[in-house]
C-alpha cells in the first residue's frame, strides 16, 4: 500500500501525478537536501502498480543521498520515476513529448528543490528538453552545451571499484581472472571493454541478442541470463537493475567478489552481513557506482575540467579503502562500513 510506503520511508517530500491522457503516472521523491539541492535520474519504464513505481522512486532517493554524501558532492539525494503505460519502444514521439512537458513541470513546481539527470528509459536528448523548459536537469548532450553520457564515467568508476575490491580479496592481477558481468546496457558494455584491457576471463549476460553478439565479438562468452548467479567466477558484475541478491543469493553465490554498476544490488543489510560471513568482499554500489554522479555534478555545478572528473573517479579506489579498512577494524560488513561513511558526511 502507498500508505504503509510512506508511513515507513525517511524521506522529505514524494509527490505523484497522474495523466490520463498518456497514462502515465509521475513519481519524484526527494529524500534529503542537507548537503545541497536533492538530485537523482529519471527513470521511465513499465511496473506491475503504481506502488511499486513509488516504492522505486523512495527506494533510489534514499540511495543517492548516501552517493552523494559518499562522493562528497554539494547534492542531496532525490529519484524521479515515471511508470508508463506501455514499454518505452511501444510509445509514439507526441506521447513522450507530453510527457517530458508534464515531467519538467513537475520540476518546475519543486522550484530547484530537485535535479534530474538520465536513467533507465531517458537518454542526454531527453534531458536537453527538460532543461529547455524548467532548467533543472543535468546531463544534457553536448550538442545542447551539456557534458554528455554519464555512462563512460559510471563505468570507470566501477572498473576502479572492482580493482580496489578484488585486490582487497587477494586478487591483484585480473589477467586469467573470471570476469562475469549481467547486463550489458552502456554501462555494462563499458566495464566489458575495461576489463577485457586487463586480461580477464570474460563471461556476460543480457537479455538483448544484439548486446550479446556485440560482447562475443569483443571476445566473451555468453550464457543465459537464468544462469549467471549459478556461475563460479572470481568478480560478479551485476550491470542491470538493483535488488538481485538476497538472502538465497548470498548463500549460494560463488565468487570472490562483487562490484557492479546496478543500484541497491543487495536486498536487505543481512544480505551484507552474509557476504562478509563467507569471505566475499563487496563493493557497496552507491560508491561502485558514483562515477556518472561525480561526472554531473563535477562538470555542470562544480566546473570540474574532464581530467579533474577523471582523478575524483580514481578516488573511489580510496574511498573504498577506508571502507574496507573500517570493516576489518569493527567486523562489520562493507555495506555496514560504506552507510556509516555516508551517514557522516551527512
Amino acid at each position: 500500500m502507498i500508505e504503509d510506503l510512506v508511513v515507513g520511508w525517511d524521506g522529505v517530500l514524494c509527490s505523484t501525478r497522474y495523466d490520463r491522457e498518456t497514462g502515465a503516472f509521475f513519481v519524484i521523491a526527494v529524500h534529503s537536501r542537507q548537503r545541497g539541492p536533492a538530485a537523482g535520474g529519471t527513470r521511465a519504464m513499465q511496473y506491475e502498480t503504481y506502488a511499486d513505481a513509488v516504492a522505486d522512486a523512495m527506494r533510489l532517493a534514499s540511495s543517492m543521498t548516501l552517493k552523494m554524501a559518499a562522493a562528497d558532492l554539494p547534492m542531496g539525494g532525490g529519484k524521479s520515476v515515471i511508470a508508463l503505460p506501455a514499454a518505452r519502444h511501444d510509445i509514439d514521439d507526441a506521447t513522450w513529448q507530453r510527457i517530458l512537458a508534464i515531467h519538467a513541470e513537475d520540476l518546475s513546481i519543486l522550484n530547484g528543490s530537485y535535479w534530474t539527470g538520465p536513467d533507465v528509459g531517458t537518454t542526454a536528448e531527453d534531458m536537453d528538453v527538460l532543461h529547455a523548459a524548467s532548467g533543472l536537469a543535468f546531463g544534457r548532450s553536448e550538442r545542447a552545451g551539456g557534458p554528455g553520457s554519464s555512462a563512460p564515467s559510471t563505468a570507470q568508476g566501477v572498473h576502479v571499484a572492482l580493482v580496489r575490491a578484488a585486490a582487497e580479496a587477494g586478487l591483484d592481477d585480473l589477467t586469467g581472472r573470471r570476469v562475469v558481468i549481467q547486463g550489458l546496457g552502456a554501462v555494462g558494455m563499458d566495464v566489458l571493454r575495461l576489463t577485457r584491457k586487463d586480461g580477464a576471463e570474460l563471461i556476460a549476460s543480457d537479455i538483448d541478442e544484439e548486446k550479446c553478439e556485440q560482447a562475443r565479438e569483443l571476445g566473451a562468452t555468453i550464457v543465459p541470463p537464468d544462469d549467471v548467479l549459478d556461475l563460479e567466477s572470481d568478480v560478479f558484475v551485476p550491470c542491470a537493475m538493483g535488488g538481485l541478491i538476497d538472502l538465497d543469493v548470498a548463500r549460494r553465490i560463488r565468487t570472490s567478489v562483487i562490484a557492479g554498476a546496478a543500484n541497491t544490488i543487495l536486498t536487505e543489510p543481512a544480505v551484507g552481513d552474509e557476504l562478509a560471513r563467507r569471505g566475499i568482499v563487496y563493493a557497496p554500489d552507491f560508491i561502485a557506482n558514483s562515477g556518472g554522479a561525480i561526472h554531473l555534478v563535477g562538470r555542470e555545478v562544480l566546473g570540474w575540467s574532464a581530467q579533474e572528473v577523471a582523478a575524483h573517479i580514481e578516488g573511489i579506489g580510496a574511498t573504498l579503502g577506508e571502507v574496507f579498512e573500517q570493516a576489518r577494524a569493527t567486523g562489520s560488513s562493507a555495506e555496514h562500513a560504506a552507510h556509516v561513511l555516508a551517514e557522516s558526511r551527512l
